[in-house]
C-alpha cells in the first residue's frame, strides 16, 4: 500500500494552516509538541482547537511566544528576543543540534532553503547574508519543523497538490506595502511550472512559508490521484475572505497493484488541440498554413477527409500545440486560412523521451530516432539518411531502413555512442 496525501488549496496555503490540517489527520498533539521541544528555543505555547468557519468544522493552530532563549540566538545575542533576525545558518544550526530525526531534518532545511534563496535573489543578496524576520522568526520555525514531523508520523508516501489559488492587490509587510503574490512567493512560482490562479480576493492567500512547503513537498500539481481517502482534515487561516478560508488535505492509499501506471506522471503531459472543417481552400494553401504552424512550434498537424454539409467534401484542420503557445496558433489559422472559426480543447498525452543518435552501418552514418519510456525502446531512422544512401549504392531503401535499425538496437537499454 502507498499512502497518499493530497492538499487542496483552494484557498491558498500557510504554514499555519499546512500544521493545523495535517493535525487534524491523526497526528497525537502531545508527540507533536514533545518533538517541537526539542528544538530547544523557546518558552512559548502551540494552541490546537477546533472551531467552525462558514458552516465547517475546521482546526486552528497558534503558537504564542513567551519568551525566547538566547541558546541559539544570532551571533550569541543575551538579550534575544521572539523576533530575532536570524540567517540560514543561524536557523540550520537550531534544527542540525536538536534531536529530531534526520528525516525531519533534512525535509526541514530544504524548505528553509527554498525561502532563503527566494528572499536572497529579490533582496539581491547571497542566500548567506540575507537576514529575513519574518521566517526566522519563532513562528515560522516551528511552522517549517512541525510540518516536517507531521510528514514523518502520517508515513505519507508521496504528496501532491491542486493548482494554487492565491488573492490579488497588496499587502502589508516589514518591507512596506508590496504587490500580492509578494516577491518571495512570485520568485518560488518563477520556473517552477507550478500553476496559479489569482482571484479577486483582496489580500495575500499564499505566504512565502506556505508556497516553499508546497513547492518541496508536492511532487506534481493538478487533479487529485486515484485513491481510496481514509480522512479529510481543514487547517484554518486567519483572514478573513468572505468565504471559506482553510486549507484541506486528504489522507488516502492506494494498492501497488492499483496504482496508476509509472507512466503517467513521468511520460504524460498536458496539450491543446485546434480543430476547424475548411472546404473551400486548395491543398497547396493549406500546406502552406501547415508549414506556417509548423515553424512557430506546433506539435502536430494533420488534415482529415469530412463531409459537411449538403454533402460538401472538406478537410478537417487538427493543431497539436503546446498551451503556452495558444495564441500564436489560433493567429496563423485565421489568417492563413479561410475558416472563421475554431473548435479548442484540452486534453493529456503521453510521450516518450526521444533523441537523435548517429548508427555506423554498412553504407554508411544514418541518423536514427531513439525513443524510450520505461524499459521500451523505439528506433526510426531518418528518411532522408536513408534515402541518399539508397539512391548513391542503388539498393532498395527498405534495405537501408532495416540495416540502421539493426545497428541502433545494439544500444537498447546503454547510453548511445553519438549524439546531436
Amino acid at each position: 500500500m502507498s499512502r497518499i496525501l493530497y492538499f487542496d488549496c483552494f484557498s491558498g496555503i500557510s504554514g499555519d494552516m499546512t500544521v493545523a490540517a495535517l493535525l487534524g489527520l491523526g497526528v497525537d498533539f502531545e508527540y507533536f509538541k514533545n518533538e517541537i521541544a526539542k528544538l530547544g528555543v523557546a518558552e512559548y505555547n502551540l494552541n490546537l482547537s477546533r472551531k467552525v468557519s462558514n458552516g465547517i468544522c475546521v482546526n486552528d493552530f497558534n503558537v504564542d511566544i513567551i519568551e525566547e532563549h538566547c541558546v541559539h540566538a544570532n551571533n550569541g545575542d543575551p538579550h534575544c528576543h521572539s523576533h530575532a533576525a536570524r540567517n540560514l545558518h543561524d536557523i540550520e544550526k537550531i534544527i542540525d543540534s536538536s534531536s529530531l530525526s534526520e528525516k525531519v531534518k533534512l525535509l526541514s532545511k530544504n524548505i528553509f532553503r527554498e525561502v532563503a534563496a527566494a528572499e536572497a535573489s529579490v533582496h539581491n543578496k547571497s542566500i548567506n547574508d540575507i537576514h529575513f524576520h519574518e521566517v526566522g522568526a519563532l513562528d515560522s520555525i516551528i511552522d517549517i519543523v512541525g510540518t516536517a514531523i507531521c510528514i514523518e508520523a502520517l508515513e505519507v508516501d508521496e504528496v501532491y497538490s491542486s493548482v494554487l489559488h492565491e488573492g490579488s492587490g497588496f499587502v502589508k509587510c516589514e518591507h512596506g506595502i508590496l504587490p500580492v503574490p509578494v516577491p518571495a512567493v512570485a520568485k518560488m512560482l518563477e520556473g517552477s511550472n507550478i500553476p496559479v490562479v489569482q482571484e479577486d480576493i483582496p489580500t495575500e492567500l499564499i505566504t512565502p512559508t506556505g508556497m516553499a512547503i508546497i513547492k518541496v513537498l508536492s511532487s506534481q500539481f493538478g487533479e487529485m490521484p486515484q485513491m481510496r481517502i481514509n480522512k479529510v482534515s481543514y487547517g484554518s487561516g486567519k483572514r478573513e475572505t468572505g468565504r471559506l478560508n482553510a486549507l484541506r488535505v486528504f489522507l488516502g492509499e492506494t494498492s501497488s497493484d492499483n496504482r496508476t501506471n509509472k507512466y503517467n506522471d513521468q511520460y504524460k503531459e498536458e496539450i491543446l488541440v485546434l480543430e476547424t472543417n475548411i472546404d473551400d481552400m486548395t491543398s497547396e494553401a493549406l500546406g502552406y498554413a501547415a508549414e506556417k504552424l509548423f515553424e512557430k512550434g506546433a506539435l502536430d498537424v494533420f488534415f482529415t477527409p469530412v463531409y459537411m454539409k449538403k454533402g460538401r467534401p472538406a478537410v478537417k484542420l487538427t493543431v497539436i500545440s503546446d498551451p503556452c503557445s495558444e495564441d500564436e496558433m489560433v493567429r496563423i489559422i485565421l489568417s492563413e486560412t479561410t475558416t472563421i472559426g475554431i473548435r479548442r480543447y484540452e486534453t493529456k498525452r503521453y510521450f516518450m523521451n526521444r533523441e537523435i543518435i548517429i548508427v555506423q552501418t554498412t553504407f554508411g552514418k544514418v541518423r536514427v530516432k531513439r525513443a524510450w519510456a520505461g524499459n521500451i525502446e523505439k528506433f526510426s531512422p531518418e528518411y532522408e539518411d536513408c534515402r541518399e544512401i539508397a539512391q548513391k549504392h542503388g539498393i532498395p531503401i527498405q534495405e537501408v531502413f532495416d540495416e540502421a535499425k539493426r545497428c541502433a538496437s545494439k544500444f537498447i537499454g546503454k547510453s548511445a555512442p553519438i549524439l546531436v
